[in-house]
Order: C-alpha cells, then sequence, then structure tokens
C-alpha cells in the first residue's frame, strides 16, 4: 500500500510517502485559508496518488476560523477534494489514526495531534527505555516525555501542555522577538523592544550565522528576501531604528543576547518536565 502523510500547520504544509519521499511547502493558512486544497494539490504533484492519505494537524487553531472544530472540519475538507476518492484517515491524541467523520465529530482529539504521532512514532526506537523529546520547529517547541517506547505527556491538548512546560511557543523562524524579552541591553542601558512584528527568531540566526541566507524565502516580517543584511535592518527596526542608526556589530550583540534569552526559555521549561520523570532519561531524541 502506497501511504502519503500530510501535517498541515499554520504557516507551512509537510507531506512525506511510505518509500521514504518528502516535501514541504510555506502556506499562511490564516491569510488565505480557501485555497488549502488547491496548495494540497500542489504539494501532491510530487507523488504518485495514494492508496492512503493519513492526516495530522496544527491549522485548526489559525485565527481565520471561530473554533477549532470549525478549523479541523475545514482542513478535513480540503484534504479530502484535494485527493477525492481516497481514504483519509486522522491521527488523534488517543493514539490511533480515526475516519474523517469521527474526527469531526471529537475534534479536540485531532487538533494539535501532530506532536503526539511524532513521539509514538519515535518512541519504537527505545521501547524499553525511558526518553525525552524534543522537537523545536519554526514556531514551537515541544518536550515530550517517553516511557517504556510510549509519550507519558501530562498534557494531550495545547493549553494543558503550555501550562505543562511541555509546549513552549518559541521556534527557530517565526518567533517575535519581543516575546523572548521586553528590552535588551544596548550602550549601556536596558532598551525596550517595540512590540511590533518587526523582525524574528529567524532573523537573530541570519544574523549570527546558524542559518543560511535563503533569497528566495520572503515568509520574513517585512517580506523582505532572508538575507543578512535584512535581517539587520530588521533587528534594526526591533529597537525603532534604521542600519544608519545601530551598527552592526550592536545588532550582532543583540541578537546573541536574544537568542540566549530563548535558550532559556527552552532550557527552563525542560526543568519543569524532567523533574516530573520518574528518572534521568537514558535516551534524547532530536527533531526539527
Amino acid at each position: 500500500m502506497y501511504v502519503i502523510g500530510l501535517d498541515i500547520g499554520g504557516a507551512n504544509l509537510k507531506a512525506a510517502d511510505s518509500d521514504g519521499a518528502a516535501r514541504s511547502m510555506s502556506f499562511e493558512l490564516w491569510k488565505t485559508p480557501e485555497l488549502l486544497q488547491s496548495a494540497l494539490q500542489e504539494l501532491l504533484t510530487a507523488f504518485q496518488r495514494p492508496d492512503l492519505i493519513a492526516v495530522t494537524m496544527t491549522g485548526e487553531l489559525a485565527d481565520c476560523f471561530p473554533t477549532k472544530a470549525d478549523g479541523v472540519n475545514h482542513i478535513l475538507t480540503a484534504v479530502e477534494q484535494a485527493v477525492p476518492d481516497v481514504p483519509v484517515l486522522v491521527w488523534q491524541t488517543g493514539a490511533e489514526f480515526l475516519t474523517t467523520e469521527i474526527a469531526r465529530e471529537f475534534p479536540l482529539l485531532a487538533a494539535a495531534a501532530n506532536w503526539h504521532a511524532l513521539a509514538t512514532w519515535l518512541g519504537r526506537m527505545i521501547p524499553d527505555q525511558s526518553g525525552l523529546l524534543i522537537d523545536i520547529g519554526s514556531t514551537t517547541t515541544d518536550l515530550i516525555p517517553l516511557k517504556n517506547g510510549l509519550p507519558v505527556s501530562e498534557g494531550l491538548t495545547d493549553v494543558e501542555r503550555l501550562l505543562s512546560g511541555e509546549l513552549v511557543y518559541t521556534g527557530g523562524r517565526r518567533t517575535p522577538l519581543a516575546m523572548l524579552e521586553n528590552s535588551v541591553p544596548l550602550r549601556g542601558q536596558d532598551c525596550p523592544l517595540a512590540a511590533e512584528y518587526f523582525a524574528t527568531t529567524a532573523d537573530l540566526y541570519l544574523l549570527l550565522g546558524n542559518l543560511p541566507e535563503s533569497p528566495e524565502d520572503v515568509d520574513t516580517a517585512d517580506g523582505r528576501p532572508a538575507t543578512r543584511s535584512n535581517a539587520f535592518a530588521r533587528i534594526a527596526r526591533s529597537v525603532c531604528c534604521d542600519t544608519s542608526e545601530l551598527s552592526e556589530a550592536e545588532a550582532v550583540e543583540m541578537a546573541g543576547w536574544l537568542a540566549a534569552r530563548q535558550q532559556a526559555q527552552i532550557t527552563e521549561a525542560l526543568d519543569r518536565v524532567m523533574n516530573r520523570m520518574e528518572e534521568v532519561p537514558q535516551t534524547v531524541l532530536i527533531s526539527g
């Protein structure tokens, strides 16, 4: 049987098949939810027609949908219309695939269940061990305890996982800088950050050299390419400057300081999660 797995997020669409091929594309679901079907069809052009589609999602939280149930229904309808006459199954946090009909009936089990699918799959690598999954994405970080090959998280829904520290709403690309800290050291003082969508964590890592430049990528705060020079300009704007007012050395220093703050956020949550574990994890699994 030839199967394609789809992960439908609020900003990215991902597909992988049972032969090991994978593809992803940017898609701002919250802006144009009506184009999801056509975007999925474009994504799937790289694959042959499947016998089965398996779906996980986080896009149901996009603010274009009045409720998560509306989001789940919209996403599943788009998948069904993108691949008509192909069976579609949906992963849910009860650790099994369900039909789309049942997923619509119990939408909160299907909502934001992709972390659980990943943890369940990776847990098979350590069936007799304790472990910890650290998954750092573009927007969020998941910290999932594993025991005997199964996820044993304290929370299942997003809000439960936020409260438990197992979901940290910080990631490597899309997090606005003002979400990392209220101010940054600058010229011997603390300078408040503008609470605007001027720059994101992608700009930090571009400027620090941790992310390669990608001139064709315009999924940035100002819509300009993901290059080091543009990242410098975006970071300068976050303290209400342009590049004539802030030196590149100052911007690099700010970027390093904010990157350390992001690491501290993740470390603090990691300490909370590990303190609840019965034993120190024997294996740490990292993805992103």
